[in-house]
């Protein structure tokens, strides 16, 4: 089969008649991003935590049309390496917080907040909703830090670091070079990923790294952990980001075209090593991919555009099949006929990904989605753009991802 043939036709825009009592069918677009901020992405901000919050929130407030004193709700996530809700609305003088909302995880969390707070929308415990996450992580704590005196706290790690399995990067050069071994995908096809991504990046000026790459510069990036080289890891970095949330029909009365959040899902899945799980080729973005299309009523053949979360290269191939774009097997090929490239049928991480615009834990993603859907991207616009997927981490460490898709409103 041609690369190009795996992707279905694209169908109609228009939503598949949802299941009898679905239940998440009645919170279908009733809330929307109506505002995007960022603190610039760098490898040493320093500043800290709280006053880059601050920034990125202050700049999606802007962004939307409000004023600061407009939000009655503020939600994030962190790994202990951020400010928390209180922090934030002490520092910004927020008065008449009615919801606020905090989870401990890095990754796997942002699209499952948006979720939650499209929700506290829907239900009438807040008005309008700032999403943010904020960290310091080149400068400051970093996720491949685990060896410097870090407690073993995860009943897993007491079986992993033994023998020396203590990084992100160790788990995933398992999944690919399991997935090179059963499918055939080559370090090529890993490079492809990352040489897709860097072309978007070259048009964007957030990006931290924007330099023309070529499948030689690729080849000839050192080993990270075979078969994972250095240009298949995303970029630790400081930064923040945020995104503004209200109900659809207010958003219609503000500055952009509502992108509303059309469906959410959040599932435990493997992780790897734990939940018996013996197939590293799949992840539990699985799982996730079967809740959201039936909460959505709109399926893979539906998206423009994809931001899948790539802390490294092999978990855009993993996605790629796990979401229903291609087969079992054949992401590699996939990437390889500039399907996901500028220009294919399924654009990914369009600002440049974790790879080469920044590492922010998953809500650039969503940012770009946003973008996307408005129209507002510059060079790297996909024309056209109606539907977008931005994902979660698809399941390390602890197994857990999640997923929202986001509709361009007339």
């Amino acid at each position: 089969m041609a690369p190009q043939a795996a992707l279905p036709p694209r169908a109609a825009v228009a939503p598949r008649a949802a299941p009898a009592g679905h239940p998440f069918a009645e919170l279908r677009d009733t809330a929307a991003v109506v505002g995007v901020g960022y603190h610039p992405f760098s490898k040493r901000s320093g500043l800290s935590p709280l006053a880059m919050a601050a920034s990125a929130v202050l700049a999606a407030v802007e962004d939307a049309g409000l004023a600061p004193a407009d939000l009655d709700g503020v939600a994030t996530h962190h790994l202990n390496d951020s400010a928390g809700p209180h922090e934030l609305a002490a520092a910004l003088g927020l008065r008449g917080i009615t919801w606020s909302h905090e989870e401990l995880g890095g990754g796997s969390k942002a699209p499952a907040l948006v979720g939650h707070a499209a929700a506290a929308l829907h239900t009438g415990q807040a008005t309008h909703v700032v999403v943010y996450r904020s960290l310091n992580g080149r400068s400051g704590h970093r996720m491949g830090g685990t060896g410097g005196g870090a407690p073993i706290t995860r009943p897993d790690t007491l079986f992993q670091v033994p023998y020396g399995l203590v990084s992100p990067s160790q788990v995933y050069a398992l999944s690919a070079r399991m997935h090179m071994d059963r499918f055939g995908t080559t370090e090529e096809h890993l490079g492809q990923v990352a040489l897709a991504q860097r072309r978007f990046a070259v048009d964007n000026e957030r990006a931290v790294m924007r330099a023309p790459l070529a499948m030689c510069d690729y080849l000839s990036s050192r080993l990270v952990t075979e078969p994972l080289r250095l240009l298949d890891c995303c970029l630790e970095t400081d930064g923040a980001c945020a995104l503004v949330l209200t109900t659809t029909p207010r958003a219609r009365d503000l500055r952009h075209r509502p992108v509303t959040v059309r469906a959410w899902a959040s599932a435990f899945g493997p992780d790897g090593f734990g939940h018996g799980a013996a197939d590293l080729t799949t992840s539990s973005s699985a799982l996730v991919a079967r809740t959201l299309w039936a909460r959505a009523g709109i399926g893979p053949a539906d998206v423009d555009v994809a931001e899948l979360y790539d802390a490294f290269t092999i978990a855009v191939l993993l996605q790629l099949e796990d979401y229903g774009f291609c087969g079992r097997g054949e992401a590699g090929p996939f990437v390889a006929g500039g399907v996901t490239a500028p220009g294919g049928r399924l654009p990914v991480n369009t600002h440049g990904g974790f790879l080469s615009e920044g590492y922010v834990h998953g809500i650039n993603h969503i940012a770009e989605a946003v973008s996307q859907l408005r129209g507002d991207a510059g060079a790297r616009q996909v024309p056209g753009c109606e539907v977008a997927l931005s994902t979660a981490q698809p399941g390390f460490p602890t197994g857990i991802s999640s997923a929202v898709l986001l509709r361009r409103q007339p």
